[in-house]
C-alpha cells in the first residue's frame, strides 16, 4: 500500500518535472536549449517525456492550424505581394550584387591600405611596447654611464651615491633583463674598485702632505690662521665618507693614524747635522708645525676620524722627542748668536702650536735649560773677548790730547776726577784702554742675557736673577781668569802689572754702575729681598791680589837674575871700598821700579818694597852661608859689608813713602848684626848677652854664627902654614876654636 503511494508520488513529481522542461523548451532561446535536453536524457523517464513532447507538439499543430485558418485570406493576400516585391527584390538584388562588384573593386585598395594600417598600427604598438620598455631600461644605462664617468673623473663618493642608486631604485625596475644581471654582478666589484681608489687617493694625499709638512709649517709660523688652506682635505673626507658608506669607518680610522703614526715618528727624527745650522731646527720645527696642523683640522673637519685622545697621545710623544733632540743637538752648539736664533725658534714654534690649542709649558721649562747653556756659550765668547782685549792692551795711561776725546773716555767709562779735569790738555787718565773696553763688553754681555729673555714670559725678578747670576759668572769666573792668565803670564812686566793693578781697582769702583744698569733694565730695585748681589767687586780685588803677590813674586826674580851676577872673590884680603856693581845695578833698578809705584795703593808699594828689601836680604844671607862657600876671609866680608851698607843706604831714602823712620831698613837687620859681630870680633858681648831680650845681637842666630865662623877657621888655618911660629895667629885660631865650642854649647843647651 505504501509501496503504492511512494509510486504514485514519484509518477506526480516526474510528471511536473517534464511539464516544466517542456516550458523551459517553448520559452528557451535554441541555442541555449541543450542544457534543457541534457537533464532530459540523464534522467530514466525520457520514453514517457517524448511522448508527453509528442502531444505537446499535436497541441501546438491544431493551434497553428487553428490560426492558419483565421489568417488565411491575409495570408494570400500576403502571398500576392510578396509575388510582387519579390520581382522588385530581384531587380534590387541586381543592383546591389552590381553595386557590391564595383565596390568590391572600388575597395580593393582601401583593402590593401587597410592591410598596411593594420601592419602600422601593429607596428607602432610594438614599437610604443619597446619605447616604454626602454624608457625603463634608459635610465639604467644613464646611471651606469654616469657612474663610469664618475669613477673616471676621480668622483668616488659621488659615484657610490649614483651606485647606490643604480643598485636599489634602478636596476629592480628591469631586472629580468640579461644586461641589468651583468651590472647587478658587477656591483660589488664596482665597489671595491672604488674602495681601492679612494685608498689610493688617501695614500697620495698623506704622501704629500709629508712631503710639504715643511711649507704647512714654514706658513703656520709666519701667519698662524690659514695654513691648513694649503692642503686640499678632500681625499680624506672622499675616502672616509666611502668607507663610512661601505661599513668600513673602522678600518679607515685605524690605517689613517696608524699611517700619521709612522710619519709623526719620521718628522721627529732630527737630521744628525741639525745643530750646524739654524735653517736645521727651521726646517724641524716647521714639519713638526706642519703635521700637527694638518692634524688639527681633521680632528675639527671629521666626526671621530680622530679624536682628542689620539692628538694629545701624539703631541706628548712630539713633545718628549723634540725636547730631547733639542737637548742633543744644542749642546753641540758653541755659537751663542745660534743659541739665541734657536731660542727664538722655539719660542714662535711654540706660541704657534699653542695657538692651535696644544700645551707648551714643557718647551719654555726646556729653555731654561738652554738658557743655561746660552749663558756658558756667552762665557766662552766672552773669554775670547776679554784675551784680545788684554793681549792687544799697552797697559799704559790713556792720554788725551783734546775735549772731545776725553768726554769720548768719560762717556764709556763712569770715572770722575776734578784734579784730571782742571788739568790742561795733553793728560792721561790713570788707567789703560782696556778698563773702558771691558767695562763696555760687561754691559754688552748684560744685553745679551736680556736677550734670551725676551718672550720667555718670565717675570721682571726672574730676568733680573737669571741677568745678574750669569754676569757674576762672567766677572768671578771668565774675566778672573782672563785677568789671572794675563798675570801669570811669564813674560809680564813689573809696569804692565802696575797697570793691571791701577786698571782692577778703578773696575772695582765700577760695580756700582753696574748695579744701577742692570736695575734700569729689568726695573727691579737691587734693595728687593731676593736679589742676587754682583760679584765684581771681588774679582776685581782677587785680580789686583794676584798681580800684587806677582808683582812681589817678579821683583824677586829680578833680584835674583842680579844676585846671579855676583861675583865675590870670597878668599880677598883687599878692599875696594865701594860696593859691588852688580849690586849697584841692583839697587838702580829698584829705585826706577819704585818711582813708577807712584799711581798704586800705598800699601801696595810699601808691601812691594819691604818684599823685596826682605827677599834681598834673605838672598844675601843665603849667598853668604851656601855651602859652596867653603871658606872666606875678613877681608871678604868687609867687602860683602859695602854691599849691605848700599841695600841699608837704600832702604834709609825712602824709596816708597809711607815707612816710619827706620822700618825699611829693618829687613837686614839680620845681616847687619851678623857683619858687625865678625867684623867688630865681639864674641864676648855676644856670648854673655846671648838670650836677653834687648842684647846687641839678638837676630844673630847661634847656629848661623857658627856656620860663618867655620868657614873662617878653615880658611886661617890653610892660608898660614907658618901661623904655628906665629904667636898672635895662634892665638887667635885659639879664640876661634874656643868661640866654637862656645857656639856649640849654646846650640846644644837650645836644643835640650
Amino acid at each position: 500500500m505504501e509501496r503504492g503511494k511512494m509510486a504514485e508520488a514519484e509518477s506526480l513529481e516526474t510528471a511536473a518535472e517534464h511539464e516544466r522542461i517542456l516550458r523551459e523548451i517553448e520559452s528557451t532561446d535554441t541555442a541555449c536549449i541543450g542544457p534543457t535536453l541534457r537533464s532530459v536524457y540523464d534522467g530514466e523517464e525520457h520514453g514517457r517525456f517524448m511522448e508527453k513532447l509528442e502531444t505537446r507538439i499535436r497541441n501546438h499543430d491544431r493551434e497553428i492550424e487553428k490560426m492558419c485558418n483565421f489568417h488565411y485570406q491575409g495570408f494570400v493576400d500576403s502571398i500576392t505581394e510578396l509575388l510582387k516585391v519579390r520581382g522588385e527584390a530581384q531587380k534590387l538584388k541586381n543592383q546591389v550584387t552590381d553595386t557590391n562588384r564595383k565596390l568590391q573593386h572600388e575597395g580593393k585598395e582601401l583593402v590593401i591600405a587597410m592591410e598596411e594600417l593594420k601592419q602600422c598600427r601593429l607596428q607602432q604598438r610594438n614599437i610604443s611596447a619597446t619605447v616604454d620598455k626602454l624608457m625603463l631600461c634608459l635610465p639604467v644605462l644613464e646611471m651606469y654611464s654616469k657612474l663610469r664617468d664618475q669613477m673616471k673623473t676621480k668622483r668616488h663618493y659621488p659615484a657610490l651615491k649614483t651606485l647606490e642608486h643604480l643598485e636599489h631604485t634602478y636596476l629592480p625596475q628591469v631586472s629580468h633583463y640579461r644586461f641589468c644581471k651583468v651590472m647587478v654582478d658587477n656591483i660589488p666589484k664596482l665597489r671595491e674598485e672604488i674602495k681601492d681608489v679612494s685608498m689610493s687617493d688617501l695614500k697620495d694625499f698623506l704622501e704629500s702632505i709629508r712631503k710639504h709638512s715643511d711649507k704647512i709649517g714654514e706658513t703656520a709660523m709666519k701667519q698662524v690662521p690659514g695654513a691648513q688652506d694649503l692642503v686640499d682635505f678632500s681625499p680624506v673626507y672622499r675616502c672616509l665618507h666611502i668607507y663610512s658608506v661601505l661599513g668600513a669607518r673602522e678600518t679607515f680610522e685605524n690605517y689613517y693614524r696608524k699611517q700619521r703614526r709612522k710619519q709623526a715618528r719620521l718628522v721627529l727624527q732630527p737630521p744628525s747635522n741639525m745643530h750646524e745650522t739654524l735653517d736645521g731646527y727651521r726646517k724641524y720645527f716647521n714639519q713638526i708645525v706642519g703635521f700637527f696642523v694638518v692634524e688639527d683640522h681633521i680632528l675639527h673637519t671629521t666626526q671621530g676620524l680622530v679624536n682628542r685622545a689620539y692628538i694629545d697621545e701624539l703631541w706628548e710623544m712630539a713633545l718628549s722627542k723634540t725636547i730631547a733632540a733639542l737637548r742633543t743637538h744644542s749642546s753641540y752648539c758653541s755659537d751663542p748668536n745660534l743659541v739665541l736664533d734657536l731660542k727664538n725658534l722655539i719660542v714662535l714654534f711654540a706660541d704657534t702650536l699653542q695657538v692651535y690649542g696644544f700645551p707648551v709649558n714643557q718647551l719654555f721649562d726646556m729653555l731654561l735649560e738652554i738658557r743655561d747653556q746660552y749663558s756658558e756659550t756667552l762665557l766662552k765668547k766672552w773669554a775670547g773677548i776679554f784675551r784680545n782685549i788684554l793681549d792687544s792692551d799697552n797697559y799704559s795711561p790713556i792720554p788725551v790730547t783734546s775735549e772731545e776725546v776725553y768726554k769720548k773716555v768719560v762717556g764709556q767709562f763712569p770715572f770722575q776726577d776734578i784734579e784730571l779735569e782742571k788739568q790742561p790738555f795733553p793728560k792721561k787718565f790713570p788707567f789703560s784702554e782696556f778698563v773702558p773696553k771691558v767695562y763696555n763688553q760687561i754691559k754688552e754681555f748684560i744685553y745679551a742675557c736680556l736677550k734670551f729673555s725676551e718672550d720667555l714670559h718670565l717675570s721682571s725678578t726672574e730676568v733680573d736673577d737669571m741677568i745678574r747670576k750669569s754676569t757674576n759668572l762672567l766677572l768671578t769666573r771668565t774675566l778672573s781668569n782672563s785677568l789671572q792668565n794675563v798675570i801669570k803670564r811669564k813674560n809680564i812686566g813689573l809696569t804692565e802689572l802696575v797697570q793691571i793693578i791701577i786698571n782692577t781697582t778703578h773696575l772695582e769702583k765700577s760695580c756700582k754702575y753696574l748695579e744701577e744698569f742692570i736695575t734700569n733694565i729689568t726695573n727691579v730695585l737691587p734693595e728687593t729681598v731676593h736679589t742676587t748681589k754682583l760679584y765684581g767687586t771681588t774679582t776685581f780685588k782677587d785680580a789686583r791680589h794676584a798681580a800684587e803677590e806677582e808683582i812681589y813674586t817678579n821683583l824677586n826674580q829680578k833680584i835674583d837674575q842680579f844676585l846671579q851676577l855676583a861675583d865675590y872673590d870670597w878668599m880677598t884680603g883687599d878692599l875696594d871700598n865701594k860696593a859691588s856693581d852688580y849690586l849697584v845695578d841692583l839697587i838702580a833698578f829698584l829705585r826706577s821700579t819704585f818711582a813708577v809705584f807712584t799711581h798704586l795703593p800705598g800699601k801696595v808699594a810699601q808691601t812691594a818694597c819691604m818684599s823685596a828689601c826682605k827677599h834681598l836680604a834673605t838672598s844675601l844671607m843665603q849667598l853668604l852661608l851656601e855651602a859652596e862657600v867653603r871658606q872666606l876671609t875678613l877681608g871678604a866680608l868687609q867687602q860683602f859689608n859695602l854691599d849691605v851698607r848700599e841695600c841699608e843706604q837704600f832702604a834709609r831714602s825712602g824709596p816708597v813713602p809711607g815707612f816710619q823712620e827706620d822700618t825699611l831698613q829693618l829687613a837686614f837687620i839680620d845681616l847687619r848684626q851678623l857683619l858687625d859681630l865678625f867684623i867688630q870680633w865681639d864674641w864676648s858681648t855676644y856670648l854673655a848677652d846671648y838670650g836677653q831680650p834687648n842684647c846687641k845681637y839678638l837676630r844673630v842666630n847661634p847656629v848661623t854664627a857658627l856656620t860663618l865662623l867655620e868657614k873662617m877657621k878653615d880658611t886661617s888655618r890653610k892660608n898660614n902654614m907658618f901661623a904655628q911660629f906665629r904667636k898672635n895667629e895662634r892665638d887667635k885660631q885659639k879664640l876661634i876654636d874656643t868661640v866654637a865650642k862656645q857656639l856649640r854649647g849654646l846650640i846644644s843647651s837650645h836644643h835640650s
